[in-house]
C-alpha cells in the first residue's frame, strides 16, 4: 500500500497518470511499449506498484552476483541461462508452468534502439504456456502509462502481431525516433 501511494505521488510531481488497473488473470505476458530509454524501467516498476502486480523480468543470469543479485530480484529479476539461446523460449514456458502467479514483463522491441521488426518471443511465449497478453505502455507524449487491455493471442502471429502493433502505433517513446511498430 505504501509503495503505491508512493509512486502515484512520484508521478504526480512530475505530471505523470496511470490509467487502468491490474491485469485479472494471474499468469500473463506484460508486453511493454515503447521503449525507448532505460527510464521506462523505473517508470514500469512504479506502474506495477500502483497496480498491484508483481511483475518478473528475465535477466541474464551473469548479473546475478553477490552484490548485484539481491537488488535484481528485489526488482522483480528472474535468472535465465542465455548460454543456448535456442531454449529461451522453453525455458521461460517451463517457469510459467512452475508457477502459480507469473506476471513476465518484456519489450516486444527486443531494444531500446528504432526496431520495426519487433521480436517474436513474447508471443510464442504467451502462446506456449497458454496465457494471455497484456498491452501495458509509457507515453512520453501524453505522460500516461497503463496495463489496460487483455489480448488473447490466436496462433496467428500475423494477423495477431498487427493487432498488437495497431494499439501501440500513435505511442511516443522518451526517444520518439526510436519507437517503429
Amino acid at each position: 500500500m505504501i509503495l503505491k501511494l508512493i509512486s502515484r505521488f512520484i508521478l504526480w510531481i512530475f505530471g505523470w497518470k496511470f490509467i487502468g488497473g491490474a491485469p485479472d488473470a494471474k499468469k500473463l505476458v506484460l508486453a511493454i511499449a515503447p521503449h525507448t530509454s532505460n527510464l521506462d524501467v523505473f517508470l514500469g516498476k512504479l506502474a506495477s506498484w500502483i497496480a498491484g502486480t508483481k511483475t518478473q523480468i528475465i535477466v541474464k543470469k551473469e548479473a546475478f552476483t553477490f552484490f548485484q543479485g539481491p537488488f535484481i530480484r528485489m526488482w522483480g529479476g528472474v535468472p535465465l541461462d542465455r548460454s543456448d539461446t535456442g531454449t529461451v523460449v522453453e525455458d521461460i514456458i517451463k517457469l510459467f508452468n512452475e508457477k502459480d502467479e507469473f506476471i513476465l514483463a518484456i519489450t516486444p522491441e527486443g531494444t531500446r534502439k528504432k526496431n520495426p521488426e519487433w521480436k517474436t518471443g513474447f508471443y510464442r511465449i504467451a502462446v506456449g504456456a497458454k496465457v494471455p497478453i497484456y498491452f501495458a505502455y509509457i507515453d512520453f507524449a501524453t505522460k500516461t502509462m497503463g496495463m489496460d487491455k487483455r489480448f488473447d493471442p490466436t496462433g496467428d502471429f500475423e494477423k495477431d502481431i498487427k493487432e498488437i502493433k495497431d494499439f501501440f502505433k500513435d505511442m511516443k517513446g522518451y526517444h520518439r525516433d526510436k519507437f517503429a511498430t
